[in-house]
């Protein structure tokens, strides 16, 4: 497959879901014509989250690493507290909740810069444990979700990019 060829496919979020008895994992990918750096301000910024993402309404605490971040999502009192961790600026970051056995979900954040200047963002979540056999009938399919969320990134990243020379 062609670089130009790869680079379209990948111009709108393209999402992959597996579903197993005891894990569930939802993965998705675009790319954003804008750098890894101008991302990674996005992707840090709590306090302008939700101007920007419409699959959270707010998030309270400090996005870096070591740090119990507090989640919003439009629709429901419900709110997700994880954990920041494996934070490489510019590159990647981990959010984890949960409990370890019992159910958990890992949410992983990748920056990939690529030699025009364009970054391929990905990003997945694992869920996993004892109880998401019967959690597991009860999460929304994260695929739309996620779609919506890369979308909102890139379209932001894209409007905000400082001009190249």
């Amino acid at each position: 497959m062609g670089v130009t060829r790869m680079a379209d496919e990948l111009s709108r979020p393209r999402v992959s879901q597996q579903r197993r008895m005891f894990s569930l994992m939802c993965r998705v990918e675009v790319r954003i014509e804008a750098s890894p750096e101008t991302i990674w301000a996005l992707l840090t910024d709590a306090a302008k989250f939700p101007r920007w993402n419409s699959t959270v309404t707010a998030i309270d605490g400090e996005i870096s690493n070591g740090r119990r971040i507090r989640v919003h999502v439009p629709g429901t009192d419900r709110t997700f507290t994880p954990v920041v961790s494996d934070v490489v600026p510019d590159a990647r970051m981990t959010w984890t909740g949960g409990f370890a056995l019992l159910f958990r979900g890992v949410r992983t954040f990748r920056l990939l810069p690529q030699a025009d200047g364009a970054t391929t963002f990905t990003m997945q979540e694992r869920f996993s444990g004892l109880m998401l056999p019967v959690v597991g009938r009860a999460l929304p399919d994260f695929g739309p979700v996620f779609e919506r969320y890369a979308a909102d990134l890139k379209n932001e990243a894209e409007r905000t990019e400082p001009a190249r020379w």
